[in-house]
């Protein structure tokens, strides 16, 4: 028999109510039978049938966002990404092919790679990324592999939840630190600096704030690695919003390898007030210039150029402070001081210590890591919304991003013949492509269905050619996609971005559904 997924086959038993006598004499009399509860009604399927079913890969090949990656000095042609959605990846030729390391042991959303730099084989993996988006999942804690990703175990910290960054001691790979958030949707302990030196047996918490205050980066000093640089971060979600910064936010050193440490917020030229979001990084060329990227209200890159004792701050625009939360990383060159990364909506270079920046152009934009090899300035891997890309001649040219690690929001199936599934990936476009071809499906089988990254989608049942998509702020398009004709039918035409809820006619949700009723497909 051929099976259909959208097909669901119901049994229905019918007890028939006692026949009446001949030309409708009343029957004889006899004792009331007993009355007891009808059973409920089972939803009868072939069983055979759903065993005979197995998962199979469709695509699409778009990457999807991607928050850590780490690279190699031994090996210059192996990296590691960590994604949103799909667990922990490799490549072994420099970015042009990835394989999937961790779909047996676990998935779902990765904040840090940390590859040991005197043992590649040996590569740590903190659970739960950093951007704590409204739609954030969490991760479980630490896992480590010492055989190249073929098996992994879970080394603690599980109720850390999102981590942002994991350190690796360069000549000792049992001596390992984390910086841990903890929850995003309330206070708990167990966030902070973490330290294992013996690969993850055993944890102490070395660094902690409060219980609603988690470590959002952690740098190691490359020429001195009992030099380390801590940045805290305040930050909670609500259902309805994020709240950036606090007290508990600020910048911290340690000189002995993280057994003390000594608060540098207030420190000469930094800024006053509340902090958000924090990313700092130190230059493999000077140790003694560090760099720092805050949020706050007098925020920005702030420079140091000796080793933190004193700041000024270098530049304040606004393109690299923007969604500070989602942000706010920056990276030092290996080899020149003056020059420094930064990631935010544009992965941006600056060549002059810090005081103006250029847009470099991996495939993708929302930029969220940088990992560059400490022997060749030219060589690095960058992670965005898209996943992540290699370069080898500093940012000019990247590798594709066609791996299938896309989030999708939603799916559904169209009353073609075969059916056509549709699905809206995150900050990207609709799709709708078919449930089989010949040859396999490909990317360019793949059409935009109109709306956007968030939305739902729903094809007339009568017409499936005819599919209406939604996007966040209530956008709502109607597009053919025989003639590729599409227009606008939003409930209200006006872009809510930018207003106050109150301004809004209808209050849309980032995801709202979208239904065609069953009894009539003009509604």
């Amino acid at each position: 028999m051929r099976f259909s997924p959208r097909l669901a086959l119901f049994a229905v038993a019918i007890t028939p109510l006692a026949a009446l006598g001949a030309q409708g004499a009343k029957p004889a009399a006899r004792p009331a039978p007993k009355v007891s509860a009808p059973a409920p009604l089972a939803a009868g399927f072939d069983t055979a049938a759903l065993s005979a079913i197995r998962w199979r890969e469709i695509g699409p090949y778009r990457g999807g966002r991607s928050v850590a990656v780490a690279g190699s000095v031994a090996r210059p042609k192996e990296y590691w990404m960590g994604t949103t959605g799909s667990g922990v990846f490799k490549t072994t030729d420099g970015g042009e092919t990835w394989l999937p390391m961790t779909d047996r042991y676990f998935g779902g959303t990765v904040g840090a790679v940390a590859v040991a730099p005197s043992n590649p084989d040996v590569v740590y993996v903190g659970g739960g990324e950093f951007a704590i988006r409204g739609n954030v999942s969490h991760g479980d804690g630490m896992w480590k592999t010492t055989d190249g990703g073929r098996t992994w175990t879970n080394i603690g910290l599980n109720d850390t939840r999102q981590i942002a960054k994991v350190r690796v001691h360069p000549t000792n790979p049992d001596l390992v630190y984390v910086a841990a958030q903890g929850h995003v949707w309330g206070p708990n302990a167990e966030r902070g600096v973490f330290r294992s030196k013996d690969g993850g047996k055993s944890w102490q918490k070395i660094l902690f704030r409060d219980d609603s205050t988690g470590a959002a980066d952690l740098v190691m000093d490359p020429g001195n690695p009992n030099v380390l640089y801590a940045g805290f971060w305040q930050a909670h979600r609500k259902p309805w919003m994020l709240v950036s910064g606090g007290k508990g936010s600020g910048m911290f050193k340690s000189i002995d390898g993280g057994d003390t440490w000594t608060e540098i917020t207030k420190n000469p030229g930094l800024p006053t007030g509340l902090w958000g979001n924090i990313g700092i990084t130190v230059s493999g060329a000077n140790p003694r210039r560090v760099y720092a990227l805050i949020e706050a209200d007098q925020g920005g890159v702030y420079r140091s150029d000796d080793a933190g004792a004193t700041w000024q701050r270098v530049n304040d625009e606004r393109k690299l402070r923007q969604r500070a939360w989602y942000y706010s990383k920056i990276y030092a060159d290996p080899k020149n001081p003056d020059v420094v990364y930064a990631s935010n909506v544009q992965f941006q270079v600056s060549k002059d210590a810090g005081k103006t920046w250029s847009n470099l152009n991996p495939p993708h934009g929302d930029s969220h890591d940088l990992w560059i090899a400490p022997d060749d300035a030219g060589r690095m891997i960058e992670a965005d919304d898209g996943g992540a890309s290699v370069s080898v001649d500093t940012g000019k040219t990247w590798t594709a991003q066609d791996f299938a690690t896309a989030q999708f929001y939603h799916v559904t199936t169209t009353n073609h013949f075969p059916y056509q599934i549709c699905g809206a990936q995150q900050d990207n476009s609709t799709l709708c492509g078919p449930s089989r071809a010949r040859g396999g499906i490909t990317m360019d089988m793949w059409k935009d269905a109109g709306g956007g990254e968030s939305g739902f989608i729903a094809a007339l049942p009568d017409k499936p050619d005819i599919v209406f998509a939604g996007s966040y702020g209530g956008y709502l398009t109607r597009k053919d996609m025989r003639t590729g004709l599409e227009r606008d039918v939003n409930p209200w035409p006006l872009n809510p971005m930018g207003h106050d809820a109150k301004d809004a006619k209808y209050r849309m949700q980032w995801t709202f559904p979208i239904f065609v009723s069953p009894h009539d497909p003009k509604t």
